[in-house]
């Protein structure tokens, strides 16, 4: 099956094509809308996810995939969560590049012990207007101190896997994408696709 995807994140493409094998992945720009864009302007993820994945299937009419994801810090309450890619940047401030937003949450919870921090990702696939599937994962860290690792993109650098004893940005693509949110929310998402497949 082609699956559209809402977004213009090469990186999170990258993540999500090995765990849909069989499926076609793309795009908006793929397909002739390379001005796609929407307003997230959810609360959860789980609502962002749909927000995109609606407009996209409004747009196209083709099985539409979007991913909403975002770090969760325990000493933050939660935050940046949902404006995660924007933490930093609110009230119309210039959008800050991955190493300022990673610099300014660590100089936030310098002084927090508790370093507890979950990514969540939440994937909303819309096949038909009655057709709707979501599944929301996550892969719960520690905050490091200081960056580590060079592999990645967004937050990876700052999150520790203590059962892994790597950064996030320390693992190799496939290490990633067993233990990563996004990974077990795809490999889930996959075997849904799989089953319905296999349904008559």
């Amino acid at each position: 099956m082609e699956l559209l995807v809402a977004t213009g994140n090469a990186h999170k493409l990258a993540e999500l094509a090995p765990l849909f094998p069989g499926h076609r992945l793309r795009r908006p720009a793929d397909v002739g809308h390379p001005a796609f864009d929407v307003e997230e302007d959810g609360t959860t993820y789980v609502e962002n996810a749909l927000i995109k994945a609606r407009a996209l299937y409004a747009l196209t009419g083709r099985p539409s995939l979007a991913d909403d994801s975002g770090l969760a810090v325990h000493a933050l309450g939660g935050a940046p969560g949902v404006i995660s890619a924007r933490y930093g940047s609110e009230d119309g401030r210039r959008k800050l590049d991955s190493a300022e937003r990673n610099a300014l949450l660590l100089g936030n919870c310098e002084a927090f012990e508790d370093r507890r921090c979950a990514f969540v990702c939440a994937l909303a696939l819309i096949l038909d207007e009655e057709r709707v599937f979501v599944i929301q994962e996550t892969c719960p860290g520690e905050l490091l101190r200081v960056p580590r690792g060079a592999g990645g993109f967004g937050y990876d650098p700052v999150v520790f896997l203590p059962e892994l004893g790597k950064s996030v940005a320390e693992l190799s693509q496939e290490e990633k994408n067993r233990v990563s949110h996004r990974g077990r929310a795809g490999r889930r998402m996959s075997c849904l696709l799989a089953d319905l497949a296999l349904a008559p």
